[in-house]
């Protein structure tokens, strides 16, 4: 089965890749991993990005495209995979239908803002060991201090609540309107995020079997 998984940064994604990776014995291929995969292995358009990198720039759809293009002709990707991070945009979804590569179904993860936000912002992180915690739902068992080693713990630039709020917009504006892209071609399943991780696996089980 090919996949897509869709969701807003915080919305679980890549624990239910994980869960799809598991159950169906195909692979979670995340944008972020292969691209640096691509540059360590130093291929034709790994090489492109590491030009592009070097110089502060951000890596161009033709090259993305092409590093995705490298990884889904590998062996393991044969009896389907799971693009997490990718699609972002109209674009790279067209350049996809292009290559010729059939998606059988679109899993869009939904969370609200709100709770994105309460999520991600009130997550902290040990910068010794790298345990990470929640003001509400993972307290250490002293206030602001690594259970393990006894850091204080850290708030990371990227959970910042007005940084949350950014990727959020920037998720809304380029790549929520994948929904209706995929929604047209009858291949767009919404599953709305739950307060436990299982209870949502649970929903996108359900929407693979459909």
């Amino acid at each position: 089965m090919k996949l897509i998984l869709l969701g807003a940064p915080g919305a679980g994604k890549g624990t239910q890749a994980e869960f799809i990776c598991d159950r169906l014995s195909i692979p979670a291929i995340s944008t972020g991993n292969i691209i640096r995969a691509a540059l360590k292995a130093e291929t034709e358009m790994g090489l492109k990005a590491k030009e592009f990198i070097n110089n502060g720039q951000l890596v161009p759809d033709d090259v993305v495209i092409g590093i995705i293009k490298e990884r889904l002709s590998e062996d393991d990707c044969k009896n389907g995979f799971i693009l997490d991070g990718f699609p972002r945009t109209i674009p790279q979804a067209e350049a996809l239908d292009e290559m010729g590569i059939e998606i059988d179904k679109v899993i869009d993860i939904e969370v609200p803002d709100e709770k994105i936000v309460t999520r991600m912002s009130g997550r902290r992180v040990c910068p010794t060991c790298g345990n990470s915690y929640h003001i509400e739902y993972k307290k250490p068992q002293k206030e602001n201090t690594c259970d393990s080693c006894g850091e204080q713990l850290v708030l990371r630039a990227d959970d910042h609540p007005d940084t949350v709020k950014e990727r959020l917009n920037v998720y809304h504006e380029q790549t929520e309107p994948l929904k209706d892209f995929y929604a047209k071609k009858n291949k767009l399943y919404i599953v709305e995020g739950q307060e436990e991780v299982a209870d949502t696996s649970a929903l996108v089980l359900k929407a693979l079997e459909e």
